[in-house]
């Protein structure tokens, strides 16, 4: 037991912010997928608290450690040093198209569709990724907590663990996605090595052509992502008008299907883009649901090895808007993903379940 403590904590800088995972240890990544509300299976499971886990050591999805409102998951222990009382030594940015009610920022349209938490010290941090409306909680709350909002649909939140240094690009990948900033620190040399995070916070975006952005990103531990972000000016949808082709791979999306102009599944190019209508987490006790249920944003390469979670749905409105997504060809994450999909629309309009003969 003792050198496997060791070796995970290990895994990350000793010294750096990073992401904390259901175990209380540092992680360099960990998914979590808040679960919907789901009916006749006790009072957590009704009241959409559960969860499940992973990270790239727990072996696929673990079932949630207590509750998502609770501090001591994954998601409230890695934001505990936004809610301690000296916050002077540390830079962060909240950002959220549908920020929290105590906040004083205006929602706007125009902004990106777009939700996300920088966490960072001077010797690295994190980039928590997610589809959480009105979440986290200020600053100055001085406590974690999960909104009611966020109770009924389910949702995903991505938590990466970078080196100091890769925030400039995390930066510029902003002000391609135009988010509204609720709640933030920069000050210093923070200020000064990151000044695109600046004008983020002061409401600038890119202006000139290309209107979207692929950067890569190490983690703390190595491990490689792609970050993809678009600003409004793009036009387009970000699956079927970039996403797949960068990635040279058909693509099933899971996205939030209760809203206006949802685009079917597009099979006019190469690659083909597919809406999921139906999630299954493995197991006898499952649990499956629709995707009209579920508010996450991820998509996943049906024969590998790509996975994506992000914060961009399917339809007419977000084609202008600005948003994006962080993908990796990690098999850990592919191997969670894939087998989520129960059910996707093709491209004739009918419901079709997924072959299970794909290898990694």
């Amino acid at each position: 037991m003792i050198p496997l403590l060791l070796a995970a904590l290990l895994c990350v800088p000793a010294r750096a912010l990073t992401c904390h995972g259901d175990s209380g240890q540092p992680v360099d990544w960990f998914v979590v997928y808040k679960l919907p509300a789901l009916r006749g299976s006790g009072e957590a499971a009704q009241r959409g608290l559960q969860y499940k886990y992973l990270d790239e050591s727990s072996g696929g999805w673990q079932d949630g450690r207590g509750l998502i409102d609770s501090p001591e998951g994954a998601v409230g222990r890695s934001l505990q040093p936004l809610y301690r009382s000296n916050t002077s030594q540390l830079a962060f940015l909240l950002y959220n198209d549908q920020r929290p009610q105590a906040s004083k920022a205006q929602d706007s349209s125009k902004r990106g569709h777009t939700k996300g938490v920088l966490l960072l010290d001077r010797d690295g941090g994190f980039w928590l990724v997610h589809s959480v409306p009105d979440f986290p909680p200020l600053a100055s709350s001085a406590a974690y907590s999960w909104p009611h909002s966020a109770c009924t649909y389910g949702q995903t939140l991505l938590c990466v663990s970078f080196p100091f240094a890769q925030f400039a690009k995390i930066g510029k990948q902003l002000t391609y996605t135009y988010p509204q900033v609720y709640d933030y620190h920069l000050k210093g040399i923070f200020a000064q090595e990151f000044p695109d995070l600046e004008n983020v916070i002061k409401g600038h975006h890119v202006s000139q052509e290309p209107w979207n952005s692929s950067v890569t990103l190490t983690s703390q531990a190595g491990a490689v992502f792609q970050s993809f972000a678009k600003f409004s000016k793009f036009g387009d949808d970000l699956y079927s008008g970039w996403l797949a082709a960068a990635l040279g791979t058909n693509l099933q999306v899971q996205f939030w299907h209760k809203t206006v102009g949802v685009l079917p599944s597009n099979c006019s190019d190469t690659w083909q883009v597919l809406n999921v209508n139906q999630i299954a987490f493995p197991g006898p006790g499952g649990p499956s649901f629709n995707s009209t249920e579920d508010h996450s944003k991820w998509c996943v390469s049906p024969k590998g090895p790509w996975t994506c979670v992000g914060d961009m749905n399917r339809n007419q409105g977000e084609e202008q808007r600005g948003g994006g997504t962080l993908c990796a060809q990690l098999p850990a994450l592919w191997k969670a993903f894939q087998p989520l999909v129960k059910n996707y629309q093709p491209c004739n309009g009918m419901a079709r379940k997924p072959s299970r003969d794909y290898k990694i």
